[in-house]
């Protein structure tokens, strides 16, 4: 089995800042994309910033160079920095990876239990 832990969220103002933690624990092989999603209530879950293990990152279109992922992957975790937060970003952010648990097996999608950011005006 494979855990992945989110940490970070919280209350933001406005104009703030705050930073995202995961890491994956567990029967873990290889990681291929690791990323951030998030869901505001009412709204269906959606893509904030993800990375390839070879360094490729895809952001949305609302991130606008407000937020930055990385991700160590000796140490399998991956983080989101976000700056310029505004209410509209207020939502549960999930932390997803796609592992690999043995040299035969396939790739599988894991999620995090997700995190909660409020970004007050």
């Amino acid at each position: 089995q494979v855990q992945l832990v989110e940490s970070g969220g919280g209350l933001a103002q406005a104009g703030g800042a705050l930073k995202l933690s995961c890491a994956a624990s567990g029967s873990i092989f290889r990681i291929n994309d690791m990323g951030w999603y998030r869901q505001a209530p009412g709204k269906e879950r959606e893509l904030v910033a993800s990375v390839t293990a070879g360094g490729n990152i895809k952001y949305a279109d609302f991130v606008k160079g407000r937020f930055t992922i990385s991700r160590h992957n000796a140490e399998y975790t991956v983080s989101l920095e976000m700056n310029s937060l505004s209410p509209e970003d207020t939502a549960v952010y999930y932390c997803s990876a796609a592992v690999v648990t043995s040299w035969h097996a396939l790739s599988q999608t894991y999620w995090g239990t997700g995190t909660l950011v409020t970004v007050s005006s």
